[in-house]
Parts: structure tokens; C-alpha cells; sequence
């Protein structure tokens, strides 16, 4: 983009915008009724199985197309912001979101609650990009670190918040009341939208990539449906082959045509650079370890130390509180600032693998140690996170936001996912050697289980697969960190 047409976004002044503060709250509203929503459905599993008389492979449809298709879609929603205007995309979103909201709410079968989630992946996806992308446009570039540690915040505090808000509903209402209340905010979303956030776009106005993202969406999508049915279905079935080498012809195919044409959705040049190719390769990792990590810890809490759902999400309520705390604050900013990137990354991410292995080492012996593991995770990640975020929005020109948010939601969903079916199979093998084979779930070794002494074998033994994959996800942390740390430390040196 040239110096002049950046000069004509009035987005771009120096200071940011006047109204930039308030804008981000609004935003980041929108961004947490996205976020609630990929985990508050977990807890209503039996309310759904008894009155939609759904079957176990619906309830994992009802799960998956929200995710599925929201990772699928995030490069093209993002490709599509930057080109029709961040504004324009942020209310389409909304309204997306706010409609398959409401078929959910009033869904009378699993089929029909099935495509409501699929039609809200698609406004979430849009919420994802829009949202970070506006963010780096409002603000000047010396306040982009402490409102992308506000915007990660709030991902930290929809994790948290999704399971309690979700328990506090089934409580009083009925299940689709977890849907419904989304419509007040949504409501509340759109007119703020619509009254303060600027439009932006790019000024170039690239011809839409239509092959690109048709490409990009089939094969993420086919990758992380392999992801997510490795681990029910066998990772040498049909099912997960066939979609996997779909998924690697599809997006070879994706790399070669951006390669070929003059205005590509993805420029792969983003990949020469280092501080680019720096963050990618951490955030990989760290959400791999991170992702895997903290659905085994729930596990934990529940079969082993005995706590209900609902008393399991309170229990890990201090990791996003922590990031709250620290973001909000701008504490986790101004130590950025002071240690610099490079630094503050492996920081963030030697704490946060020091909080797996407290988990992994401690946990089995009560709560403590789980709390101290859940601290440092959550420091960790209020270091780390915004300044990896940072690191891929910086690496990529301010036209291209909307990609650059975008390539930033596909690595999480995508190292999230990976990390999931990964440190369940460790934990799933440690645990099948331990135990008879027939046996090898844990509700189905204990259900089977003569007497006490074997059913504290058979805790044991699941404990002992938890540590073994607590372990692995915090050397896969730290080995993300310190590559990270490495090639941001290097682009430094070479931009210098």
C-alpha cells in the first residue's frame, strides 16, 4: 500500500481514534458472546440429550459445526473485511450471529439446532477477524499492545465465563435460554456498531480472490475435521484419512494458486518474514500445549478430585481471571514494553510451562497445586499472548488486518484442536497400559471396578496418563517460546 493511500485512512492518525476506548469495549462485547458460545453448550449435553432425544454423534455435530465452520471461514472473513469494508463485516457478523442465535433458542430437533450452530459459526468467524482488525486500526501503534492485551483478555475471560453462565442458566430456564440470551447483546452490539466504529478497508481494493477462499475454507475445514474426529473415530479410519489427505491436497493446491496470482488473499511473502514466521511458529505450539492442556485439566478435576461441572469451572476461573487482571490493568502491557517482545514472549511461556508442570506434578495431591499451575498459566498467558498477537499484526501491512486477524484465529483454532486430539491420545495410551483393554475409557474402567481398592487403581493410572500429557504440552510450551523468542530476537537484529 503506498504512503499516500495509507495517509487517506483517517483511521490511521496519529493518537487513534477519539472514541477508541469505547469502541473497543464494543467490540470486545461482540467478541465474548462469540467466544461464550464455543463453550457454554458442554454443560447443557444432558439437557439436550433428554429433550431432543439426540444421539451422541448429534451431540458432537451440535459441538463441532460451531467450531468447524468458524475456523474454516476465518481467512476469507477476513480477506472479505479488509476488502468490503471492517464495519460492513462487523454488522453482518452480528446479525448472523444474533439470527442463528434465535433458530437455536427455538429448535425443536437436533437437526435444526445443528444448522443454527453451523449459520452462527459463520457470524462468528466474522466477529473474530473484524474485531482484532478494527482494533489495530482505531488505535495509534504505540497503544496497539495494551488493546490487544484487553481484546486477549476478553478470550480469557469467555473461556472462563462459558461454563458458569451456562450452568446458571440450565438452572433457571430452560436450554435454550443459553442461546437467547445472546439476542440483548447482539441488539446492543449492532446499534453501537453502528453509531461509533468507523468503517475501514483496504484502499487498494484487491480483486476478491474467489478460488483462494473457496480453497482455504474446504481444506481448514477438512484438516480440523480430522483433527476432531481423530480421537472418537481412530486416526487410521476412513473417515479421518480421507478427510486429512483432502485436507493436504486441498490446501497445497491453496498455497500454489496464491503463489500464481497477482492479488492473493494469503501473500505468502508474510512467510520470509521472520518476526512473522516467529509468532506463527509459537502460536502454534503454545496453543497446542495450552488447548490440550486445560481440556485435560477439566477431566482432572471432575473424575479425579471428585468436583461438579459447575464447581470444575469455578475452580478454573483464577487462570482467566489472572489474564483479566493483568491486561486490564496494563501491567502485562508495560512489561512488553519494557522487556520487549521477544523477551516477554519467552517469559510468558516459561511461566505458563511452569504452571503445567506444577499441574502435572502436584495436582494429584488437591487443589493447590492446580491453583499455583492455574496462576502461572494465567500470568503466562497475559505476557505472551497479546505479544504474539502483536508480533503477527505488526509483521503484516495495516491494509491487510483483516488477513492478518484472521491467519491469527486459524493458528489457535488449529493448535487448539491439534493439542486436544494429541494430549488425548497420551493420555489414552498411558492410561489403556495401565488398565484392561476392555476397560479403556475411565467411566467405563470404574463401572466395572471391583471394589475400592480397584477403582483407586484405576484413578491412579488416569492421574498418571494426565501428568505424562500435562507434560508433554508444557515441553511443547517452552519449545514454542523459545523458537519464538529466537526468530523475533533475530528480525530485531536484522531489521536494525
Amino acid at each position: 500500500m503506498s504512503t499516500t493511500s495509507q495517509a487517506q485512512t483517517p483511521q490511521q492518525a496519529p493518537g487513534g481514534h477519539p472514541q477508541r476506548w469505547l469502541i473497543l469495549g464494543v467490540i470486545c462485547l461482540a467478541q465474548l458472546t462469540v467466544l461464550l458460545d464455543n463453550t457454554v453448550l458442554n454443560v447443557a449435553i444432558p439437557s439436550l440429550t433428554e429433550e431432543l432425544g439426540a444421539a451422541t454423534s448429534d451431540i458432537q455435530w451440535m459441538i463441532n459445526a460451531y467450531s468447524l465452520v468458524q475456523s474454516g471461514l476465518l481467512l476469507t472473513a477476513g480477506s472479505a473485511a479488509d476488502r468490503y469494508g471492517r464495519k460492513k463485516m462487523l454488522i453482518t457478523g452480528l446479525a448472523l450471529f444474533g439470527i442463528g442465535s434465535l433458530v437455536a433458542g427455538l429448535a425443536d430437533s437436533a437437526g435444526q439446532l445443528i444448522a443454527a450452530r453451523a449459520g452462527m459459526g459463520v457470524g462468528g468467524a466474522l466477529l473474530l477477524t473484524t474485531t482484532l482488525a478494527v482494533a489495530m486500526q482505531i488505535f495509534a501503534p504505540e497503544e496497539h499492545a495494551k488493546a490487544i492485551g484487553i481484546w486477549s483478555a476478553v478470550n480469557a475471560l469467555g473461556f472462563a465465563c462459558g461454563p458458569l453462565i451456562g450452568g446458571f442458566m440450565l438452572d433457571h430456564f430452560w436450554w435454550g435460554a443459553i442461546f437467547l440470551i445472546n439476542l440483548p447483546v447482539v441488539a446492543l452490539g449492532l446499534a453501537a456498531v453502528v453509531a461509533l466504529v468507523p468503517e475501514s478497508k483496504n484502499p487498494q481494493g484487491d480483486r476478491p480472490d474467489l478460488l483462494g477462499a473457496l480453497l482455504s475454507t474446504i481444506g481448514m475445514s477438512s484438516l480440523v475435521f480430522a483433527i476432531i474426529s481423530g480421537p472418537e473415530h481412530g486416526w487410521t479410519s476412513g473417515q479421518v484419512l480421507v478427510s486429512g489427505a483432502v485436507a493436504v491436497v486441498v490446501l497445497a493446491a491453496f498455497a500454489y494458486w496464491e503463489s500464481r496470482i497477482p492479488y492473493p488473499m494469503l501473500d505468502l511473502h508474510f512467510f520470509r518474514n521472520q518476526r512473522f514466521t516467529g509468532a506463527v511458529a509459537g502460536a502454534v505450539l503454545i496453543t497446542f500445549g495450552m488447548g490440550g492442556a486445560l481440556f485435560l485439566l477439566t477431566q482432572h478435576l471432575q473424575f479425579v478430585l471428585g468436583y461438579g461441572p459447575l464447581e470444575a469451572g469455578l475452580r478454573t476461573a483464577p487462570l482467566a481471571l489472572t489474564v483479566v487482571a493483568l491486561n486490564f490493568t496494563g501491567v502485562a502491557a508495560k512489561w512488553t514494553t519494557k522487556l520487549g517482545m521477544p523477551v516477554s514472549i519467552a517469559l510468558g511461556m516459561v511461566l505458563m510451562s511452569g504452571g503445567l508442570v506444577s499441574i502435572a506434578t502436584l495436582a494429584s495431591g488437591g487443589y493447590a497445586g492446580t491453583l499455583l499451575g492455574l496462576l502461572l498459566i494465567g500470568a503466562g498467558c497475559a505476557i505472551a499472548n497479546p505479544a504474539m498477537a502483536h508480533a503477527i499484526m505488526s509483521a503484516i501491512p495495516p491494509a491487510k488486518a483483516g488477513v492478518g486477524a484472521g491467519i491469527n484465529g486459524t493458528l489457535a483454532e488449529f493448535g487448539n484442536g491439534l493439542g486436544v486430539a494429541v494430549l488425548g491420545a497420551v493420555l489414552n495410551s498411558r492410561f489403556a497400559a495401565l488398565i484392561p483393554v476392555a476397560a479403556s475409557s475411565l467411566p467405563a474402567a470404574l463401572s466395572s471396578a471391583d471394589g475400592e481398592a480397584e477403582r483407586g487403581r484405576i484413578l491412579n493410572a488416569f492421574s498418571s496418563g494426565l501428568e505424562s500429557s500435562q507434560l508433554v504440552g508444557a515441553v511443547a510450551v517452552l519449545l514454542g517460546g523459545l523458537l519464538a523468542a529466537a526468530l523475533l530476537r533475530r528480525a530485531e537484529k536484522t531489521d536494525a
